[in-house]
C-alpha cells in the first residue's frame, strides 16, 4: 500500500496520503483543494551490509559513552579523596 506525499500549492500544507485502489481523488486536510503536488518521498532501504555498519556504529557510541562515564567517575573519585586528604579527613 504506497504512502504518498503532497503538497498543496492552495495553502502549503505538507502531508501523506495512503492511496489505495478505490481512494477518491486526492484533497488536502486543511483547505480541502485537490491543487496537489505529489513531492518525491524517501524511502528505507536495508541490506545485510547496511545492518553491520548500523550495528558497529552502535557498539563505537556505546564504547565512547561507556569510556566518557568511566572518565568522569574517576575524575570524581579522584577529587574526593584529594578533598578528604586536603582537609585533614
Amino acid at each position: 500500500m504506497p504512502i504518498y506525499e503532497y503538497h498543496c500549492r492552495q495553502c502549503a500544507n505538507e502531508f501523506e496520503l495512503l492511496v489505495l485502489p478505490a481512494t477518491p481523488v486526492a484533497a488536502c486536510p486543511s483547505c480541502q483543494s485537490q491543487d496537489l503536488e505529489q513531492l518525491l518521498s524517501g524511502f528505507a532501504v536495508t541490506s545485510d551490509g547496511i545492518r553491520k555498519a548500523n550495528v558497529q556504529a552502535a557498539r563505537r557510541k556505546f564504547a565512547t559513552s561507556r569510556q566518557h562515564i568511566d572518565q568522569k567517575v574517576a575524575e570524581k573519585e579522584y577529587y574526593q579523596k584529594e578533598v578528604k586528604e586536603h582537609s585533614g579527613g
